[in-house]
């Protein structure tokens, strides 16, 4: 018979683990001899053995107990299931590890790559870097509270720009932040809008007009709040568009 320290070093795991197995009843507590200590044979070893093979497999304490006493077919049902269980938490881990390489590569915005790229091309393209700083936020909120739909929007509004025409209008509409709101271009800029959109869309509803949130009026608040010249063309362009 030996001592709980000497059980420890001899299977190569720590008296504290031993007592946390003892708590999670996994082994037995042997009874204290004359001496006030507790004893352990040649079975508590076995058994000790056995429950570090489990856990450094990966098997959670909770499941050990009941795997010990499973059946041969309920052991490999159990195992199998514990083995689905890693695989997905090893598919988020690999998840997250790719996130901290993006984090640590400068790419802080949570978005997939053809947002990421797209962004990229704006500046290439004559946007202003307050432009493409206010577009990547605003697709950032968009991603996190509709993904359903993000990307739709997204790609609607990624072929309007690759049209030259429609591209110059946002370009004018970028350019227009510093006007003053009753400059003529803002007024002949909002009828350019408003005449492109109707074209483009017809009676149709506009997209993303059918979420059912306050997302889309904060998207819009948060543009007008940065120039009044923007605000204006919201007023003149939803003006326009109700006509």
């Amino acid at each position: 018979m030996i001592t709980i320290g000497q059980l420890a070093r001899y299977i190569g795991v720590s008296t504290k683990t031993i007592r946390v197995y003892h708590d999670k009843g996994l082994i037995p507590e042997p009874d204290r001899d004359a001496s006030g200590y507790r004893r352990y044979g040649a079975e508590h070893a076995v058994e000790l053995i056995k429950i570090r093979t489990l856990a450094a497999a990966g098997v959670p304490l909770a499941r050990i107990r009941d795997l010990r006493s499973a059946s041969g077919q309920e052991f490999q049902q159990a195992l199998g299931e514990i083995d689905a269980d890693l695989t997905g938490r090893i598919r988020e881990l690999r998840t997250t590890q790719r996130r901290l390489r993006k984090l640590a590569a400068g790419r802080l915005q949570p978005l997939p790559d053809e947002v990421v790229d797209h962004l990229d091309q704006l500046a290439r393209q004559g946007f202003t870097g307050r432009w493409v700083a206010l577009q990547q936020d605003l697709w950032i909120l968009v991603f996190a509270t509709h993904p359903d739909t993000a990307v739709t929007l997204f790609r609607d509004q990624a072929q309007i720009l690759a049209d030259p025409a429609l591209r110059q209008m946002f370009l004018d509409y970028d350019q227009a932040h510093d006007l003053d709101p009753h400059d003529p271009r803002v007024d002949d800029l909002a009828q350019r809008i408003v005449a492109a959109t109707r074209a483009r869309y017809g009676s149709q509803d506009l997209p993303g007009s059918e979420i059912d949130s306050e997302v889309p009026a904060l998207i819009q608040g948060t543009v007008n709040a940065s120039s009044s010249a923007w605000q204006r063309l919201d007023v003149l362009i939803r003006n326009g568009l109700r006509r």
